[in-house]
């Protein structure tokens, strides 16, 4: 049973490994030909493109922070004491 077992396991690993070497000669020869790689558009170029423009709009749409760090601190410590205000049983008064 054993050498049964082992034989249906080699026989699977031979099956992938020459699966594995067709599909990988397959795609060495797609991009050998000089038509397919001028027509080939790199999608990650494309994307590094759209967000490139899109931070250049943001740039454009954010004003320039007025407040202080002081008054940010004041303002989030206000809202805080505000959150935990609504957090108290009503009871507790």
């Amino acid at each position: 049973m054993r050498k049964l077992i082992k034989i249906a396991l080699v026989a699977l690993g031979i099956r992938w490994f020459l699966r594995w070497r067709k599909r990988r000669k397959a795609e060495a020869e797609l991009p050998s030909s000089p038509a397919a790689t001028t027509s080939v558009v790199d999608p990650a170029d494309e994307l590094r493109q759209k967000l490139a423009e899109s931070r250049v709009d943001e740039a454009d749409d954010e004003p320039a922070p007025e407040e202080s760090v002081e008054d940010r601190r004041v303002e989030v410590h206000e809202q805080g004491r505000a959150a935990l205000d609504e957090m108290k049983p009503s009871d507790e008064g």
